[in-house]
């Protein structure tokens, strides 16, 4: 049977609850247990699929194609463990499930309440697909005492009780503030959020203290005096160099082993963290480094790259370089050539990646013109590969008007909306006006590539599966005026009906994906067209 661990954040939010969540399951997995994460949302969207990314980051998406909270991604890249759908829920789909059984007639005329029926529906979230593990982490969002978090807290409360004694604990990851003025750490905020919880019912395990100086011992046995804890299971969270040093840091401070301790385990041997070690070395101790611009439309929030930020980071590890990403907002030079000459001269390689709607998209085909006419290695992604076959049909297909009906109407719709599509449930289709919400190409889709193709040599192989996550293709129409023109249609889906890569032979790098190839890469597995991006970028840092 598997244990649960729940995990709270109070005082303020962006603690870092997604970051520990991760680190502790990276941890467990270290010492061999069988791990998998699981994060509540209280917000009544659905799914985070129709925000703005400056409202709460990325969009991750999974392999059976949900769209979830960026903390997925965080759960994946340090455990290696593919996320589902089962793996996040919000206060708006466990309502809009809850309503829809409600008027089949499900509940046979009682009245519907938060108490039972949605901590029910919240409970039964949390042990669907568990049967084969160790250990469930279930992540809470906001901080305690939000009026939207209530009936998760509750939830838990009643879990706890439902599961027995010695099958799940509570972790609550809290602030300890430095007040320059005074000169010292503050345990109070602590000692509020900690009995605002307890209130609730949920009497915290472990307690995992952010602060930006060293916690004193004096002031754990405090925490631990007001807050009923054992001293040794307050945590020190301070400030990591790099996430990937994280894991090690917690280790050191105690948290996989009193974790295990407050289960009645004991610790036993010492995890095997050599892949972490080998991780931070490269990171710490690079043999060069590069300078990547990505040209996007959300760069006042990195959030909104979580996933590609990552992936960059990999490619360096794999490379054994740093990488120094430059976030260049395409709008600021649109139009302006000298403009985007001086903004993307001093990169290495040049990245576009995924986007919606049309504000930024002549910057972004600026983007790719210029690194096709300086042969600066270029990669895009998503949006970022239909920026470079419009790109093309202007500029070396004599196709002046060539444009997307993501932007308007169009004489030239290289770029159009797609209506349907083949998938494992068979033929999909969506209507151009429909509903927003989960009505793209959403998840993994497998894809075929030429057997001479750069993308080939880079994959080791003709078939691939990869994740995506867009409404618009690249029109098949244009192919042939687009191949003229020397941008090679390199990978199609399997039906060879959507093209999913595209690419330059005779330029040093230059690669078009239809997919997200950021959603895969790990750490310990950096994606392979992130990690050849990267040694593009690393021959090109050396030619200048």
């Amino acid at each position: 049977m598997a244990r649960y661990i729940f995990i709270t954040g109070g005082v303020v939010s962006s603690l870092g609850k997604g970051l520990m969540a991760a680190s502790l399951a990276a941890l467990l997995q270290a010492r061999g247990y069988r791990v998998r994460i699981r994060k509540f949302d209280p917000y009544l969207n659905v799914d985070p699929g129709t925000m703005s990314p400056y409202q709460h980051g990325e969009v991750y998406v999974t392999d059976d194609g949900a769209e979830t909270d960026l903390d997925l991604g965080h759960y994946e890249r340090f455990t290696g463990v593919s996320a589902r759908q089962s793996d996040n829920v919000t206060s708006g789909r466990i309502y809009q499930t809850i309503i829809q059984r409600e008027r089949r007639g499900d509940y046979l005329g009682a009245t519907v309440q938060v108490i039972p029926h949605v901590t029910d529906a919240i409970k039964a979230f949390s042990q669907d697909q568990t049967e084969d593990l160790d250990f469930v982490l279930c992540e809470i969002g906001g901080t305690v005492g939000d009026i939207e978090s209530l009936p998760f807290i509750e939830a838990i409360r009643q879990l706890r009780n439902d599961l027995g004694r010695g099958q799940s604990i509570s972790v609550h990851v809290t602030l300890v503030p430095y007040i320059a003025a005074a000169g010292e750490l503050k345990t109070k905020p602590t000692q509020h959020s900690v009995r605002e919880l307890a209130a609730l019912g949920v009497q915290p395990d472990v307690l995992v203290c952010r602060c930006e100086k060293p916690l004193p011992e004096g002031d754990k046995r405090k925490i631990a005096q007001f807050c009923n804890v054992r001293p040794e299971a307050v945590i020190a969270a301070l400030d990591a160099k790099s996430i990937y040093a994280v894991p090690l840091q917690y280790h050191e401070e105690g948290l996989d082993e009193e974790v295990l301790r407050a289960f009645g385990i004991e610790p036993g041997e010492k995890p095997n963290l050599g892949r972490w070690s080998e991780i931070t070395d490269r990171l710490f101790n690079p043999e060069g480094e590069v300078t990547v611009g990505v040209v996007g439309k959300y760069v006042g929030l990195q959030d909104a790259y979580k996933s590609l930020n990552e992936a960059l980071v990999h490619g360096g590890i794999a490379n054994k370089v740093r990488v120094n990403i430059r976030w260049i907002d395409a709008e600021l030079f649109e139009g302006d050539e000298a403009e985007v000459a001086a903004a993307l001269e001093p990169c290495h390689a040049i990245l576009v990646p995924g986007a919606f709607g049309s504000r930024g998209a002549e910057g972004k085909i600026a983007s790719v013109r210029f690194a096709r006419e300086r042969r600066v290695p270029y990669f895009g992604i998503c949006f970022g590969m239909q920026m470079a076959c419009i790109e093309g049909a202007r500029n070396l297909a004599g196709i002046a008007e060539a444009s997307s009906t993501e932007f308007g109407p169009t004489k030239e719709p290289v770029v159009g909306i797609i209506t349907e599509w083949m998938s494992e449930k068979g033929l999909e289709t969506r209507e151009a006006g429909g509903d927003l919400g989960g009505t793209m190409r959403l998840g993994a889709y497998p894809a075929k590539l030429a057997g001479n193709s750069v993308v080939a040599s880079i994959y080791g192989g003709t078939e691939i599966s990869e994740r995506h996550r867009h409404r618009y293709e690249v029109n098949t129409g244009y192919r042939d005026a687009l191949e003229k023109g020397g941008l090679v249609f390199s990978g199609m889906s399997p039906d060879d009906m959507l093209p999913e890569i595209v690419e330059r032979p005779d330029h040093p790098w230059f690669v078009g994906v239809q997919f997200h190839p950021e959603l895969k890469s790990k750490p310990f597995d950096p994606h392979p067209l992130f990690a050849s991006f990267i040694a593009a970028a690393v021959a090109q840092s050396r030619l200048v």
